[in-house]
């Protein structure tokens, strides 16, 4: 790839339809800033897609960041651990594209609810993870019925029937990590309760995981993909600090807690 001439394209990591990503390089810039990835939410349903994380993607475009959105299986044809799977191949093939492009900065993953779970479960594939009120703990979303018993409907069984299934779907349940991650989460989300994430940075701090949360009062869960919304000027800070091989909590962690 030619990074002074490329603007978007549509690049494949599987066969499946769904097994893409829309890898797009900012304008009149020669050498972007990194790649950020973004993987979207939607409590695993097949009916939502890439295209909700595109306000972001223009957002970052702007500020001179490469942007890879990442659609992956999901709902009736995409059961568990194909989301999980789908997002490593898809940070293999940023990874390629960024070699091939020779980009010098680092990959960050930013991801939104479900899409968070996904980026703090593929962190050892990026340089820093952004969680935007991240599904941390599915055996928690299962007993609560969030998202109108979303758990129950996309993994068709229960943690006492499959608790290796919802364990492994669990972020909180795979500490610790190395890879410097920062959740944003309104107090006021009724989607993914701020609690969650609260519980996972207690925990992760605890495993001594580079963890750290921003907490807003009011900051809806659909405003936490709106690049107009209080936290995306914080957001866009906090990953201009980081570097390529930060995965170790380098220094100059803002520490949001």
């Amino acid at each position: 790839m030619n990074g002074r001439t490329l603007k978007s394209e549509t690049l494949s990591y599987g066969t499946d339809e769904a097994q893409n990503l829309a890898f797009s390089w900012p304008a009149d810039v020669a050498s972007p800033r990194g790649i950020v990835a973004l993987i979207h939410g939607g409590y695993w349903r097949s009916n939502l897609h890439a295209s909700l994380m595109e306000p972001l993607a223009a957002s970052l475009l702007e500020n001179g960041w490469a942007v890879a959105n990442i659609e992956y299986r999901r709902g009736a044809f995409g059961r568990w651990p194909a989301p999980l799977e789908d997002c490593r191949k898809a940070m293999g093939l940023i990874e390629t594209a960024k070699r091939e492009s020779s980009i010098q900065g680092p990959i960050i993953s930013i991801g939104h609810s479900v899409g968070g779970q996904l980026a703090i479960l593929t962190a050892n594939l990026a340089d820093a993870v952004v969680a935007l009120a991240p599904v941390t703990d599915a055996e928690r979303t299962y007993a609560e019925a969030l998202g109108e018993n979303a758990a129950h409907e996309y993994f068709r069984t229960s943690p006492a029937e499959t608790p290796g299934i919802y364990r492994q779907a669990s972020a909180v349940r795979q500490l610790p990590i190395r890879t410097r991650t920062l959740l944003i989460h309104g107090a006021n989300d009724s989607r993914v309760p701020i609690g969650h994430s609260l519980d996972y940075t207690r925990a992760a701090q605890a495993a001594g995981s580079p963890v750290y949360l921003r907490e807003y009062e009011e900051l809806g869960h659909l405003e936490d993909i709106d690049p107009l919304a209080p936290h995306w000027p914080d957001v866009l800070t906090w990953i201009a600090g980081v570097s390529p091989s930060e995965s170790d909590g380098a220094t100059g962690e803002q520490e949001w807690v």
